[in-house]
């Protein structure tokens, strides 16, 4: 049986973006932990680097484009693997904070160098028809990076965190090549035509924007403490059960094109951040529960998976001809919070608490999702 275009780009893509961002971007998160642990870190440190690793996401995001100018838009998502690789390897031997800090730096670029291109792999190699779906299955691609983590921490719980690094560089390296056999090389992505096209693409996507800020900063307060909060009234196999459940539930992400279609995609990411909340305020109020963590974790893997795939649907919607220039200026304003809200969390959490923490957060996605529904 031959795949379509679309199939294959979208396989290809998903195994991708599966490991950089279901596995290199948020395995700090699993690992903190252990990584507390071992490395003897305050939690200010951890914080610090926690941000750090979005700030090489921005990188990656800032680099990719031009990259892709001079040399097409696969040749960022090959950098992205080998990125996603190197920093695996690195945090897998650190024995020092900076050590640890520049792995994972390396690694968490990896998210930034892959995922915006696709948007342009997409619309130029795809029918129109089939694109909703590729691009919604290539950052689906995410749950399946997750369900991986998952049984990495499962496998590392008799050994040590290292081990859960040391699985992610092995799957970036085996991505790295189905990217290069399934997705075509393509011309390099033209240029936009100066200050008038940029000011015309901020125009269209205020809106968009806006919602990225907001979500990208709510996941990854998530994402961060998560792990942390399992770990000091559950057992240690609720960690790796969370990441799985996330992961198992947000493969719903695929079909975000044709709800997006149905209801329009400025009410699916409203009802995103409401679900998020949700997810966020049951973890805060009853995270020493084993049913309440569960629920919570099948709810934000709903709201994560789908929140992620309805910015691409809709950055491609509004600006077709520049999906992947869309894309990234929304990814970019999303890292800006994703790198302020870790070192945030972490100055405020020995005054409030994490639990506090997380309803404040939730606080904050729920108004947010309320305001998007009443301004569509």
């Amino acid at each position: 049986m031959t795949l379509s275009a679309g199939s294959r780009i979208g396989l290809a893509g998903a195994a991708v973006v599966g490991v950089a961002f279901g596995m290199a971007r948020y395995a700090y998160g699993l690992t903190l932990p252990g990584i507390r642990r071992d490395l003897e870190l305050s939690e200010l440190v951890l914080g610090l680097v926690a941000s750090a690793t979005f700030a090489g996401y921005l990188v990656g995001l800032l680099l990719a484009r031009p990259l892709a100018a001079r040399r097409g838009s696969r040749a960022p998502t090959t950098v992205g693997g080998a990125c996603g690789a190197a920093g695996a390897v690195i945090v897998t031997v650190a024995r020092s904070p900076w050590l640890l800090a520049v792995g994972a730096v390396l690694a968490g670029s990896a998210g930034g160098w892959v995922w915006a291109p696709y948007s342009d792999i997409v619309t130029r190699t795809v029918s129109p028809r089939q694109q909703p779906r590729a691009l919604a299955l290539i950052t689906t691609g995410t749950s399946g990076g997750l369900v991986v983590l998952g049984g990495l921490a499962v496998l590392s719980a008799r050994g040590s965190w290292r081990l859960v690094w040391g699985g992610i560089a092995l799957a970036a390296v085996a991505a790295a090549v189905v990217n290069l056999r399934l997705v075509p090389r393509t011309g390099p992505v033209p240029r936009p035509d100066g200050r008038r096209g940029a000011s015309s693409l901020a125009r269209a996507l205020r809106v968009p924007a806006a919602y990225s800020a907001v979500y990208f900063a709510v996941v990854v307060v998530y994402f961060t403490y998560a792990a942390d909060l399992l770990t000091r009234g559950l057992p240690a196999a609720a960690v790796p059960a969370l990441y799985a459940a996330i992961g198992v539930t947000g493969g719903v992400g695929v079909a975000t094109g044709a709800v997006a279609r149905r209801l329009g995609s400025l009410r699916v990411a409203a009802l995103c951040l409401v679900t998020v909340a949700a997810a966020l305020a049951l973890l805060g109020l009853a995270g020493g529960s084993p049913a309440a963590t569960a629920v919570s974790a099948c709810v934000f893997g709903v709201g994560y998976m789908t929140g992620s795939a309805v910015l691409a649907v809709w950055t491609a919607e509004l600006v077709p001809d520049r999906a992947g220039a869309a894309f990234t200026g929304c990814l970019i304003v999303g890292a800006v919070g994703s790198v302020a809200a870790p070192a945030l969390a972490g100055a405020v959490i020995p005054g409030l608490g994490l639990g506090t923490l997380l309803v404040l957060t939730a606080a904050v996605s729920l108004l947010s999702g309320v305001a998007l529904l009443l301004h569509g």
